[in-house]
């Protein structure tokens, strides 16, 4: 699954801290919990799934060693040569993911693109539009082990949605105490997990080492002709196998480039051939184990071990996408793509550690129903992958962006890079897309409502600014008019937000229309989104003194960063501005928007917006900004 776009910012691993003070060998195991989390629970269901769908009239052997072989060179053609080595060389100061990639594309494309932040929501949409199945998907199908367990009666392994659910449940709920306590262990578990999976491999291959004749291409490509259309569809499900590829990408800021492709090189992409090729060797041997093929490879003596092993990889790759989730919520909203939301620090010491209410309790209510609706991992089968393919695709879209105009190489390179991997992409996407009747329209469906709603809030805080613009009064203009005016002058300094420092805030206008006073000291704040990932304090605030009644505050945060204006103002002291929090007033404006069917948006597009703005987090709350020094300000505005 996708573990998209700004990744599973998981625990004890965040990006500013780790790749410096930890060691090579440590953040390439931590990295085996959060980005090879959900890679790693694919050998549970992708041959599985992948034979299920094959021809009663190819040879079982060759229906095999067919399948093996689509597995192992997308794993290779997917993971090791899109993502390990070309993608992870685009990064954005180190962070990785969709909008991170978004973000980069955009400081260097001429001229603000539209192209590239569609293509950016779009990642994004998809993104959250398969982050509710993988959990599910990754659960449930551990979980199912345990119908073949040994003295498990059939009543108990009828149970398999209730104590996924179970499960689930508790995983949302633990979220909001946060998960540093115990993710210094997904690493090790993970890694224990990859050895295991290696293990059960070796021991079937001995059975057979022939089927490491399925390393061969042709395999592959003879197994999909004489499928025929049928094999086009398998692919889809081959597909499977390496969904949560993007997270190398993803989560690079983690990491480090380093650790997480010597982990793949070396230890996780050997460890799921050698699995894949002992469930090849296992069927070959045993044609009846392809119902099931990974509890089927499990030894009885080792069978409850590997099972709740299984569980637990399974449970560590859901955490990690909704970390991811979590992130990727972190990232749309300081990149101006979602309204503000609650984002709590669930940890004071690692800057990784978030947690978002109304991201949380969504994802849980998508994850519960999808599993009382499709209620097999089979099932689920049918709608998985889609999204992932389309952000593959995004990701592949946004690269020729990075190589024609950062690295600056000619055109046909970036078309030559551009059109191999969109092949790929888009082979497996029309596979993908087969899928739609039997459930991959749900992800599709989320993925669009969510593309909508942040078109709807970028157009209309695009139009919202332009309105406010034209009503408002150059700063520097109302600046001379009131040094000629005795106007009341209040002890103090007063503060007002705005995000067009160049106008007089409407806060400002309001302050002196009703009430007749100006403060002593008067800052017109701006706060900034820069387009990397996070600002070094001596380049977070800049000053610009308009004269001596006011000055222009700047403000600025990377797109992985969360607000906090009172840290802020302290570091103004450098800069010879200093701020008693205590004798502050902030004024901000608080807008009253109607919506008008004969400007800007059509009228349900207005309402949309209207109802995002009536929902979206307080700015006092949302900049930490201290309540009873907040004074509000309201006006009405037409969209």
């Amino acid at each position: 699954m996708a573990d998209t776009a700004g990744g599973a910012q998981e625990a004890s691993e965040e990006s500013h801290h780790s790749p410096h003070s930890e060691s090579f060998m440590a953040l390439a195991l931590g990295s085996m919990g959060v980005v090879f989390g959900d890679i790693g629970t694919s050998p549970l269901y992708a041959m599985r799934e992948a034979l299920r769908h094959t021809r009663a009239t190819v040879s079982p052997e060759l229906a095999v060693l067919g399948v093996v072989s689509l597995v192992t060179w997308a794993l290779i053609l997917i993971v090791t040569v899109k993502y390990v080595i070309f993608l992870m060389r685009a990064d954005n100061k180190g962070e990785g993911g969709t909008l991170a990639l978004m973000a980069l594309a955009q400081r260097f494309v001429p001229r603000r693109s539209g192209w590239v932040l569609l293509l950016g929501m779009a990642g994004a949409a998809l993104f959250y539009g398969d982050g509710i199945i993988t959990p599910a998907m990754s659960v449930l199908s551990a979980v199912e082990g345990v119908r073949d367990a040994p003295g498990v009666p059939h009543e108990v392994a009828a149970l398999t949605v209730p104590i996924t659910a179970g499960i689930l449940i508790v995983l949302f709920l633990v979220q909001a105490r946060g998960t540093a306590s115990v993710a210094k262990l997904f690493g090790p578990i993970c890694a224990i997990w990859f050895l295991v999976l290696a293990g059960l491999g070796v021991y079937h291959i001995a059975e057979d080492p022939t089927i490491f004749r399925a390393l061969s291409p042709h395999y592959g490509i003879i197994f999909l002709i004489d499928n025929g259309f049928l094999g086009f569809v398998i692919l889809g499900s081959v597909f499977l196998a390496v969904t949560g590829a993007e997270a190398l990408y993803a989560d690079m800021g983690h990491f480090g480039k380093g650790p997480i492709r010597a982990a793949w090189v070396f230890f996780v992409l050997p460890a799921l051939l050698l699995n894949y090729l002992g469930q090849g060797a296992l069927v070959i041997h045993h044609p009846g184990a392809h119902v099931d093929p990974f509890y089927r490879m499990i030894p009885q003596v080792i069978y409850w071990p590997v099972l709740l092993l299984a569980n637990a990889a399974s449970v560590i790759a859901s955490q990690a996408v909704i970390t991811g989730a979590f992130s990727m919520t972190q990232q749309a909203v300081q990149l101006g793509l979602f309204p503000r939301i609650s984002i709590l620090r669930t940890s004071e010491t690692q800057a990784g550690q978030i947690y978002v209410p109304q991201v949380n309790q969504a994802l849980m209510i998508g994850v519960l129903l999808l599993l009382f609706t499709f209620k097999t991992s089979s099932n689920l089968g049918a709608a998985y992958g889609i999204a992932v393919t389309g952000a593959m695709f995004v990701d592949t879209l946004l690269f020729f962006a990075i190589i024609r105009f950062m690295w600056k190489r000619p055109l046909w390179m970036a078309l030559l890079a551009v059109c191999g991997f969109g092949a790929v992409d888009l082979t497996f996407i029309s596979s993908n897309l087969l899928k739609i009747p039997d459930g991959a329209w749900l992800p599709l469906a989320l993925g669009f409502t969510i593309v909508v709603i942040m078109w709807t809030w970028t157009r209309g805080a695009q139009i919202l600014t332009e309105k406010t613009r034209r009503d408002s009064v150059p700063l520097q203009d109302l600046a001379e008019i009131l040094k000629s005016r005795a106007m009341y002058r209040a002890p103090g300094t007063a503060i007002f937000l705005t995000s067009d420092a160049s106008m007089a805030p409407v806060a400002l206008m309001h302050n002196l229309k009703h009430n007749k006073v100006l403060h002593a000291k008067n800052i017109i704040l701006t706060i900034e989104t820069a387009e990397t990932p996070r600002v070094f304090d001596d380049a977070r605030v800049r000053i610009e003194e308009v004269n001596d009644d006011f000055k222009k505050l700047f403000v600025t945060y990377g797109f992985m960063e969360s607000p906090n204006l009172p840290k802020a103002l302290g570091l103004c002291r450098k800069l010879g501005v200093k701020f008693d929090i205590m004798a502050t007033s902030f004024f901000l404006g608080r807008r009253s928007v109607v919506p008008s069917a004969q400007s800007g948006m059509p009228l349900w597009q207005d309402k949309l917006f209207i109802f995002l703005m009536k929902n979206a987090a307080n700015p006092t709350d949302f900049y930490k900004i201290p309540p009873g020094r907040v004074v509000e300000l309201g006006t009405q505005v037409t969209v």
